[in-house]
């Protein structure tokens, strides 16, 4: 069986011919590590990635393998093609969501064959890894061992929990970071000017501009088949500028009314928090969908989700916030597009939950009090007792240990003298918080010694 070779001669050859005939997106992808998009980390001088290519010393010391961690369209396919012909290497592409070890092992004994018979060595880049199982990651690791080839693997899943310690351990792991607006901005301006991209046929509107950075999110290659669809619109039409209409027209997908950085953000992040607390589900769904697509940030709305979840829902249902809190972690470690299912998992189950706001109250009058001056010194039987001095202070003396006591509540004074029976907190009666409006006047009868 021969590898599947992504970049043979004569595809090279008939690309150098008719490079319009190429992808917009292909006809961009950097051919140096200076032509490379963001990524500023891995690229100063002296970084192991510029060693790879022999810049500064060659390549990283132990290391024939290379994981390429980030989400889609930050580069991990740029880079290991750039690392091959930097060093002058076959480059040889499998995917793990249609390749198995039988097509791995073909690879791996076509490269031993090219190093044998040419002196030829080999890149194999690997993509989403981490859908290969570990029977299959396993088969990779005498070609890793040997450097048989050089492995350049990429994935959008964190490696340590997906990737098998034996390969991680043999591997220099890279973090990619999504690209910026400014990354994205500066590519979409190339991609207009330069030769090998649209050279100068059209120009970009700024509101079309604006909307090729919205729905980009953070992706290079989205922006870049977008821009190519619009500029193909235009042509069509025989005009010169993609216009905000004929881009929305070329990718079929109308522009979200929303300005991350105007009062649009805040206007829509309000009305899901406000669907949110009038346990609207599909209204919250259609604010957060509009959030996703103007490419918000999905950290910023999983912390919305956190906060709502304790300023509206509080005691009335805690696991609320253990929902948020898993979503933001999961946000974290996953990314755009998959992200979006889990905010709105997350959205669905904080708009359905009962509903309290009275912690958010208990807090805001207890700060009034503080801020009003109203605090007073610490009781002398709550005051820290242990060290030198305490005792004849008085600091500690009298105070009750709760479990020594029936029940453990221990009927004394813990507010100053001046809130002495002031109460902040007052339990509603909606979901799981009904409960402890019992609980809650049990406590404060005991407190002043009152019942048993």
């Amino acid at each position: 069986m021969e590898e599947p070779d992504l970049f043979t001669a004569a595809a090279e050859e008939r690309q150098a011919k008719e490079p319009a005939g190429s992808p917009l997106a292909v006809r961009m992808r950097p051919r140096t590590l200076d032509e490379v998009v963001g990524q500023q980390h891995l690229l100063k001088p002296g970084s192991p990635l510029r060693r790879l290519v022999g810049e500064g010393g060659g390549g990283p010391a132990g290391s024939s393998s290379v994981l390429l961690w980030g989400p889609p369209g930050t580069g991990k396919t740029t880079l290991a093609y750039v690392v091959s012909q930097a060093t002058k290497k076959r480059f040889v592409e499998l995917s793990a969501i249609t390749a198995g070890v039988k097509e791995v092992r073909a690879v791996i004994e076509g490269a031993r064959r090219a190093s044998g018979m040419h002196g030829q060595d080999t890149v194999l880049f690997l993509d989403e890894i981490h859908r290969f199982s570990k029977a299959q990651q396993d088969s990779l690791l005498p070609a890793v061992e040997n450097r048989w080839v050089t492995l350049i693997a990429a994935t959008t899943e964190n490696p340590y929990f997906s990737i098998i310690s034996p390969l991680l351990s043999r591997s220099l792991l890279l973090t990619l970071e999504s690209l910026t607006d400014d990354d994205i901005r500066g590519l979409l301006h190339r991609a207009l000017s330069e030769e090998r991209g649209l050279a100068g046929a059209v120009t970009l509107g700024e509101d079309a501009e604006a909307h090729l950075l919205r729905i980009a999110g953070g992706d290079a290659r989205r922006a870049l088949t977008a821009l190519e669809a619009g500029a193909g619109a235009a042509l069509d039409k025989g005009e010169d500028e993609v216009t905000l209409q004929t881009l929305e027209e070329a990718v079929d997908r109308a522009a979200v009314k929303y300005d991350r950085d105007g009062d649009q953000h805040y206007d829509v992040t309000s009305a899901l928090i406000k669907s949110i607390r009038g346990s609207d589900a599909d209204a919250a769904l259609h604010y957060l969908a509009r959030q996703i697509e103007a490419g918000e940030d999905p950290r910023f709305i999983a912390r919305r989700l956190m906060i709502s979840a304790s300023e509206d829902i509080g005691m009335a249902d805690s696991t609320a916030l253990q929902t948020a809190v898993a979503a933001a972690q999961a946000v974290a470690m996953v990314g755009f597009p998959e992200a979006a299912l889990i905010l709105a998992h997350a959205t669905v189950a904080l708009a359905l939950a009962p509903k309290s706001n009275a912690v958010t109250m208990a807090i805001g009058a207890a700060q009034a009090d503080v801020r009003a001056g109203k605090t007073g010194p610490v009781p002398a039987h709550l005051r820290d007792g242990h060290y030198k001095g305490a005792e004849k202070l008085g600091h500690g003396k009298g105070y009750v240990y709760p479990h020594d006591v029936p029940g453990a509540i221990a009927a004394q004074q813990y507010a100053p003298d001046e809130l002495h029976g002031k109460h902040y907190y007052e339990p509603t009666r909606y979901g799981a918080e009904a409960r402890y409006t019992d609980i809650v006047e049990m406590v404060r009868s005991r407190l002043k010694g009152e019942g048993g």
